[in-house]
């Protein structure tokens, strides 16, 4: 059985994320993806409420590594400074020791030898989405379409959650499906409507033609498809 948070872990989850706390910190301290961490957060604020809070985090995360950024600069230009001393001192003292023929001994070197192989340069393979083939669909499903059956394409970084990606990934073309009808209706605007999905078999059947139509994603609630 999955595991649930209690009403009291869930308002710890909402304190500790208006409070600033970033999706990975609350992922790590309540053992749960940070998918899901996303999901719970929407469910209890609102998606607006979520959206706003999680600019703000994400801005005030950037400030901060800004802020440590300098820090670490600042620490690293004193020690320049020091070693441009030291480095000072150290040629005083060479002067000192040099013999009377004015020669400083050299000293002892390895020589290194080089490397001899090419550094692979295939493209990083991408670990977040999983193939279509490898995946178990529920029985049924929910989509949200438009008043002409159309479906809902979107972009894949409109979903905050995978906002991790490289653009390359960010801009592919997805629909999304559901799998509880009242989570799809919260989602669905007043101009659209939820239908229901009997036969899941239908998106690898129909892959080619989501394909054809530049759509290359499927997103459900804590999984990203690979047609």
């Amino acid at each position: 059985m999955a595991k649930r948070l209690t009403e009291k872990e869930n308002e710890k989850l909402v304190r500790g994320f208006k409070s600033g706390k970033t999706i990975k910190a609350l992922s790590e301290e309540f053992s749960f993806t940070s998918v899901t961490i996303i999901r719970k957060l929407k469910k209890n604020l609102g998606v607006s409420v979520y959206e706003e809070l999680h600019r703000k985090n994400k801005k005030s995360a950037e400030a901060n590594t800004t802020k440590m950024d300098r820090n670490i600069n600042s620490d690293i230009t004193g020690t320049n400074s020091k070693d441009s001393q030291n480095k000072f001192l150290d040629i005083n003292q060479i002067d000192a020791y040099k013999d009377e023929n004015n020669f400083i001994h050299a000293s002892e070197f390895i020589e290194i030898t080089p490397l001899n192989y090419e550094i692979e340069n295939t493209s990083r393979k991408e670990l977040s989405s999983i193939p279509i083939s490898e995946i178990n669909f529920p029985e049924m499903v929910y989509m949200i379409v438009d008043k002409n059956i159309e479906l809902e394409i979107k972009l894949l970084k409109d979903y905050p959650q995978w906002d991790f990606l490289p653009n390359s990934d960010l801009n592919r073309k997805t629909i999304e499906i559901f799998n509880d009808i009242k989570v799809a209706k919260r989602f669905c605007k007043k101009e659209q409507k939820v239908i229901k999905v009997p036969n899941t078999d239908v998106f690898r059947i129909a892959a080619h033609i989501l394909i054809s139509r530049g759509i290359s994603r499927i997103v459900s609630s804590e999984q990203l498809i690979a047609l």
